[in-house]
């Protein structure tokens, strides 16, 4: 498509306005509007973006509705960014519309409290969007009615989904890259409702300093501060927010439960799938099972307490058992077992070992250099390279032990003394 028609198709319809506390007027068009009102979308606005972060930061109860519009708005931008500094792109207006609806609806498969079930043997909530954008008929109309194809916006949003079509990947690479959509909004968003400066970025400028050249999506070599200051936010809106150890100790008791339940076979993977907030903590009220008493303690902010913070490399067979999702339980249970002696009311359920997932921050963009040639960042081009990346997930990375308030640190650390030394 030519730089106007493009223009054109973002532009003409785009008469309606959804109002953003961070982008202010996002620009939809009538049917896009439409589509936000269907259930399967409308439900984003009942879970929260950032799970449990609330009980740390009161704040933070935005939901991944707002974000989900953050992202298509980032996402309508950048192609009209792209569109203006090239003649021509090999776009399509199907494609277009697809991409954005896609960006709209790349969250719609989330559970809520995500981190907590990421463990956990389900579904990615990107191939749960796909198959609900293909087989739900009433999503599935409403996405035809704003010119977007709904098969198109199922393989944008699923990777797994085989698409031999150069659009779609390049569609793919804007929405999964060091700069894409969906970081710039989550970063900046989750730091302004957290009341923290950490995660705000130079959205503007990164965008305009992006081009088109030969399939892939490039920065101005002149913007590479911009990958740094994202990575630097990423490292610390993981530390102060993501993995503050109160949000941490509310997802490791949450994931705990869940757990107990799926081995007892108190619930099924299913039981899981497509709720929203709500529907998530009616499990423990529904079902008379002990360790849901941890989801009504989250639920009414009574946390444990965050007994030992250790490096991984401390008591080695320790984190070896704790690293799997299958063994952890066994380490748990013989901290438990030896602190049962002293403590004759603890619960088995309630020892509780958390080791956070591995976390990249290494960068990769392809930089226009100003001689016009195209190449990765160089080694010595960013701070961010391979070492430090390495340093920085080491630094926030930690085996915690959570438990009830009353343990002692003494008791526990004779405890670990005698089981793993």
């Amino acid at each position: 498509m030519k730089r106007e028609e493009i223009l054109a198709l973002l532009y003409s319809d785009f008469t309606h306005s959804v109002k953003d506390p961070l982008w202010g007027n996002v620009l939809v068009t009538k049917n896009i509007k439409e589509l936000l009102e269907v259930e399967e979308v409308e439900k984003l606005s009942r879970i929260k973006q950032n799970g449990p972060a609330y009980l740390i930061y009161p704040g933070s109860v935005h939901t991944r509705l707002e974000h989900s519009i953050g992202v298509y708005n980032l996402s309508r931008e950048i192609i009209i960014s792209l569109a203006s500094k090239n003649g021509e792109l090999p776009l399509t207006k199907e494609g277009i519309l697809s991409f954005l609806i896609s960006a709209l609806l790349h969250d719609i498969g989330h559970f809520p409290y995500a981190h907590s079930l990421k463990e956990l043997s389900i579904r990615e909530h990107e191939e749960i969007a796909a198959t609900l954008i293909i087989s739900n008929e009433k999503l599935r109309d409403a996405i035809e009615k704003t010119g977007a194809n709904a098969r198109l916006c199922a393989s944008i949003i699923d990777k797994n989904i085989k698409a031999d079509n150069k659009e779609v990947d390049l569609y793919r690479k804007i929405l999964s890259g060091t700069l894409d959509p969906d970081k710039l909004d989550y970063l900046s968003r989750d730091a302004y409702f957290s009341g923290v400066p950490y995660g705000t970025q130079n959205t503007d400028y990164i965008i305009k300093s992006l081009d088109y050249r030969d399939g892939n999506i490039v920065l101005d070599e002149d913007a590479i501060v911009s990958v740094e200051h994202v990575l630097f936010s990423k490292y610390l809106m993981y530390k102060t927010i993501y993995w503050h150890k109160g949000v941490r100790c509310a997802t490791a008791m949450i994931k705990k439960a869940l757990i107990s339940a799926l081995n007892d076979n108190v619930i099924t993977y299913d039981d899981l799938y497509l709720k929203d907030d709500v529907e998530f903590f009616s499990l423990s009220k529904k079902i008379d099972y002990e360790p849901f008493n941890l989801l009504n303690l989250v639920e009414h902010n009574k946390l444990f307490e965050k007994k030992a913070e250790l490096e991984l490399s401390e008591f080695k067979e320790l984190t070896q058992l704790s690293s799997s999702i299958e063994t952890r339980a066994k380490a748990e249970d013989m901290i438990y077992s030896s602190l049962k002696k002293k403590y004759a009311g603890l619960k088995k359920y309630e020892c509780i070992i958390d080791i956070p997932e591995p976390i990249n921050f290494e960068s990769s963009m392809l930089l226009k250099r100003k001689d016009g040639s195209i190449s990765e960042i160089r080694e010595n081009e960013s701070v961010f390279n391979k070492e430090v990346g390495s340093l920085f997930s080491s630094r926030l990375r930690k085996l915690s032990i959570f438990l009830p308030h009353y343990v002692s640190l003494d008791d526990l650390k004779d405890t670990l003394k005698e089981n793993f030394s």
